[in-house]
């Protein structure tokens, strides 16, 4: 029961935390950023049902290549015996043919049988890619959130970042981040859940080593924010 990721599960859990980030920060870009997330998950509940069916087209096309591979083969070792009756010359020239014959039924054997997988491998890898992408949005959603910049009274200057956050505000903003970024990384897992792919799994750790290092980045800020670390500009708990 507790084997398997659930998409259903993960999507209500998305949907309720792009609704937490609208609530607490109206119209802001990580809520939007919530909202992009929210497709590519659909998106991965849609590919990778894709990829657990059998594309029984391809499949077919592979027996039938094995099939008349099979056949050729046999009708060239047939003929063997007749040309070394022929001569010596004859069957060498037989031989060659059925060698030929081997390599390039073999080759194409191949291609066919891959097709199918390497047809997967690029789908799901194309969506991992924007999963990706998007952990890197979010990271640079938090870059300029800055706890030291509560520390200090410094002036700014004018491309400095605005600080328009109470120290509870900057805390529940880095909280939604590192949400953001775990759930990236479920959704990314989803696509090696049933489709055993070494490329595609290679893609998904490099996905799940990726959001662990930007969370891990985001929680050293949120340690920051401890009581007594920083002072409160509000009498809020940042709760929820």
């Amino acid at each position: 029961m507790y084997r398997r990721l659930n998409e259903t599960l993960l999507l209500r859990t998305l949907e309720v935390l792009v609704r937490r980030i609208e609530e607490r920060f109206p119209g802001s870009g990580l809520g939007k950023v919530g909202l992009e997330l929210q497709s590519l998950g659909n998106d991965a509940v849609v590919n990778t049902a894709w990829l657990r069916r059998p594309i029984w087209p391809l499949r077919v096309a592979t027996y039938a290549s094995l099939v008349v591979g099979a056949v050729v083969l046999g009708m060239t070792v047939a003929f063997l015996p007749e040309f070394r009756m022929e001569g010596w010359s004859e069957f060498f020239q037989g031989t060659e043919a059925l060698v030929q014959d081997v390599v390039f039924i073999g080759v194409a054997a191949y291609f066919v049988m891959t097709l199918e997988s390497r047809l997967k491998r690029r789908r799901a890898l194309a969506a991992i890619h924007s999963l990706r992408s998007l952990a890197h949005i979010v990271d640079a959603h938090q870059l300029t959130k800055d706890p030291e910049r509560l520390l200090t009274s410094r002036p700014d200057t004018a491309s400095s970042p605005a600080r328009d956050m109470t120290t509870a505000q900057l805390g529940r903003y880095l909280d939604y981040c590192s949400e953001l970024l775990s759930l990236t990384s479920k959704l990314a897992a989803l696509y090696v859940q049933d489709f055993n792919d070494p490329v595609v799994l290679s893609a998904v750790s490099e996905v799940e080593t990726l959001c662990g290092g930007l969370a891990g980045k985001i929680w050293q800020k949120i340690t920051m924010l401890e009581p007594g670390r920083l002072p409160s500009t509000d009498g809020s708990d940042g709760s929820r």
